[in-house]
């Protein structure tokens, strides 16, 4: 097995919001078993909690977007299902076990997305897809998250 550090989490809702987690820590461990299996913890302020469970809520598999060891690095996609849900005192700690889905193809396919949402098109949809499809930034579905 190997561990990395968790630097970012999105998940993914069931009407295909982007909810950003905001993270007091996380980890990630490649269980480099048969099924290739990820074990993902978010470790998330009590004050942060709601979103996330809001986002999980009733979803057997959730679809998730990590940033492991650099935030420089390409977010990796996950489907995944949780494992647990405790409480240590002002904290939820959240394990996810899930596996890793074609990252790049999803991820250039939520940015497009993102941008025709955001309203954007022609030379601008072009030049501000190029920008950021080479600095891989967070994807945002609105403000609210």
């Amino acid at each position: 097995m190997k561990s990395f550090r968790l630097i970012s989490l999105q998940i993914f809702t069931t009407d295909k919001q982007i909810v950003n987690i905001e993270l007091t820590e996380g980890l990630t461990i490649n269980k480099e078993d048969e099924q290739n299996r990820w074990l993902i913890e978010a470790f998330v302020h009590s004050d942060h909690y709601p979103p996330l469970a809001r986002a999980i809520d009733a979803q057997d598999t959730i679809r998730m977007q990590a940033t492991i060891t650099k935030k420089e690095n390409n977010p990796a996609s996950f489907r995944a299902q949780v494992l647990t849900i405790k409480k240590v005192d002002d904290f939820y700690s959240v394990l996810f076990e899930g596996q890793i889905v074609s990252s790049h193809i999803e991820y250039t396919e939520l940015l497009l997305e993102n941008l025709i949402k955001s309203g954007l098109n022609g030379d601008e949809l072009i030049n501000t897809f190029k920008e950021r499809i080479r600095s891989k930034p967070l994807l945002y579905a609105d403000k609210n998250n």
